[in-house]
């Protein structure tokens, strides 16, 4: 009994330890390509006048995190916070979702965070379709170049961009969906969950074990110890 006990806890962790290695032995060269041609999207991220977002923001907002990352959060626009410093989720809705990333077991520096639209609309109002069009292409090089074993679209709007539907958060929460970012790539498995700043404005012990049972799944998925958060 204690070597099977033993057996699994060093599982777990050679299962950590291959999850911050991407998975996968990766020649730095390759992570390096990858990282520099994030790069060269952010670049054009920050020139772009596409819409009028690109003329009343701070800052444009990439997105960030590790190129060879297993999983890619993505929200659906920058805030205030984050139009003030160029980097996402840094408010207090990205202060949540630290916290659910380090309840998996992981740090924000495993994983890369980005959102559809790249620039603040105008007192956070809810991006117009024409800015989604004019956005969306970046962040689907930006999934094609990681491709991530699995998306987590956080909110409605995340979601419904990707998955180009409809459908509330409500339905399409907890369960994977399948995202293809364009002709000739492998689709990729996408989990929708509420955004962090719907469980700020609603926070119940509801929602926050809705979105944990989300991530579980997402952690199953990825064949990664599920630690024991929000288990009474």
């Amino acid at each position: 009994m204690e070597e099977a006990k033993l057996e699994k806890i060093v599982n777990q962790h050679r299962e950590m330890e291959n999850f911050f290695s991407g998975g996968l032995i990766v020649k730095s060269s390759e992570s390096t390509d990858i990282k520099k041609e994030l790069e060269e999207i952010a670049e054009e991220v920050y020139k772009c006048r596409k819409c009028e977002l690109g003329t009343l923001r701070r800052n444009a907002v990439p997105g960030e995190g590790n190129p060879k990352a297993r999983i890619v959060f993505v929200g659906e626009g920058p805030g205030a916070d984050e139009d003030a410093q160029g980097r996402p989720f840094v408010g207090r809705a990205g202060q949540l979702l630290d916290k659910i990333i380090k309840a998996m077991g992981l740090k924000r520096e495993d994983v890369y965070i980005c959102n559809v639209i790249k620039c603040r609309p105008p007192e956070n109002r809810d991006p117009k379709p024409e800015e989604i069009i004019n956005c969306l292409p970046y962040l689907q090089r930006q999934l094609e170049l990681i491709n991530p074993e699995i998306i987590v679209a956080l909110g409605a709007h995340a979601a419904r961009s990707l998955l180009n539907n409809n459908k509330p958060i409500g339905q399409l929460r907890g369960q994977f969906h399948e995202y293809c970012p364009g002709m000739g790539t492998s689709p990729m498995k996408l989990m929708a969950t509420f955004h962090p700043a719907y469980l700020l404005r609603n926070y119940s012990d509801d929602n926050r074990a809705k979105v944990w049972e989300d991530m579980k799944k997402v952690l199953v998925e990825l064949n990664l110890p599920v630690p024991n958060y929000g288990k009474k």
